[in-house]
C-alpha cells in the first residue's frame, strides 16, 4: 500500500537528505509547505536545524501550526520530529529566552552546560535503545550509534517512552507517544541505523 509521506518544509532542515534516505527504503515523499498537501499526508516528518524561536516563527508565518494541530492531535496522523523538529514538539525551550513549542509532548529544552562538555554535541554517540518501542523494532537492546549535532537537549520527568543518550547527563534522544515520535539525532545521517529507524516509523506507526 502506497503511503503519502510529507516532509514539512519550513526552511529549517535537511530535507533532501531525508527524502533520499526514504528512497533507499522504497518510499517516495513530498517536500512541501503547502497546507493542502500537508492535509493529505498519511505520515508527517518535521525536520529542523537551527534556532527554536526561528523554527516556531517560520511555522507561524507559513500558517502550518493549525494544520499540524489538526493532523497530529485530531486526525492522529503519525509525525516524526527530527533534531530541532523533535524539540518543537515539546512544551518550551530556553534558547534565546523562553519560547513555547507546539506542546505535543511534556518535554522542555535546555542548553548543555558548556563548562562541563564541549558544545555543540557533534558526532556519533550511543543511544540506549528499547526494542519494545516501535522506532527501535528489530534493534537489539544494546546501545546503538546515531549522529547528533545540537547545543540544546530535551529533558522530561514523565514517561513518554523515551530513550536516552548521555552527554554531560542523560538527555532524551528519542520518544514515542501514540502517533507522535521524535529523534534528537539525525537518522538521515546515521547510515544503516537511520534507515532502520525510518523504516520502522513508516511501517509501524
Amino acid at each position: 500500500m502506497s503511503k503519502n509521506i510529507v516532509i514539512v518544509d519550513y526552511s529549517m532542515g535537511n530535507l533532501g537528505s531525508i527524502q533520499n534516505m526514504l528512497k533507499k527504503i522504497g518510499y517516495s515523499s513530498t517536500i512541501t509547505s503547502d497546507i493542502k498537501k500537508i492535509e493529505l499526508a498519511d505520515k508527517l516528518i518535521l525536520p529542523g536545524v537551527g534556532h527554536f524561536d526561528r523554527g516556531m516563527e517560520q511555522l507561524h508565518s507559513l500558517g502550518i501550526i493549525d494544520v499540524l494541530n489538526q493532523k497530529v492531535l485530531q486526525a492522529k496522523t503519525p509525525v516524526l520530529g527530527i533534531c530541532l523538529g523533535m524539540q518543537l514538539l515539546g512544551i518550551s525551550s530556553t534558547e534565546d529566552g523562553n519560547n513555547n513549542g507546539l506542546g505535543y509532548v511534556n518535554g522542555h529544552v535546555v542548553k548543555f552546560d558548556n563548562n562541563l562538555v564541549k558544545v555543540p554535541h557533534v558526532g556519533f554517540n550511543q543511544v540506549k535503545v528499547n526494542n519494545e518501542f516501535k522506532l527501535f523494532h528489530d534493534f537489539n537492546n544494546e546501545p546503538t550509534d546515531f549522529y547528533f549535532t545540537h547545543s540544546y537537549r530535551m529533558i522530561c520527568d514523565v514517561n513518554i517512552n523515551q530513550c536516552y543518550c548521555n552527554y554531560q547527563n542523560d538527555f532524551v534522544a528519542s520518544f514515542e507517544q501514540n502517533n507522535i515520535a521524535g529523534a534528537q539525532f539525525h537518522p538521515e545521517l546515521s547510515q544503516t541505523n537511520g534507515l532502520k529507524l525510518f523504516k520502522n516509523f513508516i511501517g509501524k506507526f
